[in-house]
C-alpha cells in the first residue's frame, strides 16, 4: 500500500512543479513562495482549529485529526520547517532560471542521497533490482550535464544549477528527517504545523530581503500560484501516510516520488516549448527504467 501511495504522490508532485514553473516565469520568487506557504497553511488551519474545538469528534477521523503537542514535539516540527523552507528557496530560484526539463531530472537523482543516508541511519538495505534502479538514476545525472551544455548551461559553473543541487541535498535531509518523525508523530500533526511555521519564517524573510527592493523585482499575480499549494499539500499528505507504514522504506519512497519528472517533462515540452528534448528524453528514459527496477525490487 505504501508503494501505491508513493506513486500517487509522484504524480501530484509533477503537477506541482508545472504550476511552480508557470508562477515563477517573469515573476518575483519570494512573494510566490510566501503565497505558497500562505495557501498551504490555509488548507490545514481548519483541521488544527477543529481539533482544538472538538477533539473528540475529530479523533474519530484519524486521517484528519491534529493531536495536541507541547514544545518538546513542536521544536522538531520547527526544525522540519527550516530545512524544507531552505530547500524551497534554493529550488524556486533555480526553477525560475533553468528549463524544467533540466530541473526535473536533477531532482530525480535526490533519492541517491537519501539512499546513502537511509543505509547509514536506518540500516535499510537494497536488493539487486533496487541497486540497478539507483545506478540508472545516477547515470542520468551525468548524461543530463551533457544535455545542459547544448543550452549553454555549464553544470560546474552555473549558480542556478548549484541552487538546484543544494535544494536537492536539503530535500534529501528532509526526507530522512521525515522518516524519523513518522516513527513517533502523526502525519497531520507534522504537515499542518510545519506549514504554519513556514509561513511565519517566510514572512520575516520577505520583509527583510524582498520588500526593500520590491521595485527591482516586481510581483505579478497568477492563478497558478494557489495551485502550487493545492498539489503540494495533496502530494505531501499522501507522502506522509506512505511513510507512516512500519515497513515503508524512505529510500524507495523518495525514489518513486521523483517519478514526478514524467509529468513535468511532458509539460515542459508541450506548454513551455523547451529545447533539446530528444537528448533529455534519453535521460528521462533512464529515470523511468530505474523506477521500474525499484518497483520490481520492492514487490
Amino acid at each position: 500500500m505504501w508503494l501505491t501511495l508513493a506513486f500517487t504522490s509522484a504524480a501530484l508532485l509533477g503537477f506541482y512543479d508545472v504550476f511552480k514553473k508557470d508562477a515563477l516565469r517573469d515573476n518575483a520568487v519570494l512573494p510566490v513562495l510566501l503565497l505558497n506557504t500562505l495557501f498551504s497553511t490555509l488548507i490545514f488551519l481548519p483541521f488544527i482549529l477543529l481539533s482544538v474545538w472538538m477533539p473528540e469528534r475529530m479523533a474519530q477521523h484519524p486521517a484528519l485529526y491534529v493531536p495536541a503537542a507541547g514544545w518538546e514535539v513542536h521544536r522538531f516540527i520547527l526544525l522540519k520547517s527550516v530545512i524544507v523552507l531552505s530547500s524551497w528557496i534554493f529550488g524556486y530560484f533555480g526553477m525560475k532560471h533553468l528549463p524544467i526539463t533540466i530541473v526535473g531530472p536533477i531532482n530525480a537523482t535526490r533519492p541517491v542521497m537519501v539512499l546513502l543516508g537511509a543505509m547509514l541511519i536506518f540500516g535499510e538495505r537494497l536488493n539487486a533490482y533496487q541497486w540497478i534502479g539507483v545506478a540508472l538514476a545516477a547515470a542520468s545525472f551525468l548524461m543530463l550535464s551533457r544535455s545542459g551544455k547544448k543550452e549553454g548551461i555549464d553544470f560546474g559553473h552555473n549558480r542556478w544549477i548549484f541552487c538546484i543541487v543544494l535544494a536537492a541535498v536539503l530535500g534529501a535531509v528532509s526526507g530522512l528527517y521525515d522518516k524519523y518523525l513518522m516513527k513517533s508523530l502523526e502525519p497531520m500533526l507534522v504537515q499542518s504545523w510545519y506549514n504554519l511555521y513556514q509561513l511565519g519564517l517566510m514572512g520575516i524573510i520577505l520583509l527583510a530581503l524582498w520588500w526593500p527592493k520590491r521595485h527591482n523585482a516586481p510581483f505579478r499575480w497568477k492563478w497558478s500560484i494557489p495551485l502550487i499549494s493545492v498539489f503540494l499539500c495533496a502530494a505531501d499528505f499522501v507522502y506522509f501516510y506512505a511513510l507512516s507504514y512500519p515497513d515503508s522504506m524512505i529510500s524507495i519512497v523518495s525514489m518513486v516520488r521523483r517519478g514526478s519528472v514524467i509529468v513535468s517533462f511532458a509539460f515542459g515540452a508541450m506548454l513551455f516549448r523547451e529545447k533539446n528534448l530528444r537528448s533529455k528524453a534519453l535521460d528521462l528514459l533512464l529515470v523511468l527504467i530505474g523506477m521500474l527496477f525499484l518497483y520490481w525490487g520492492s514487490r
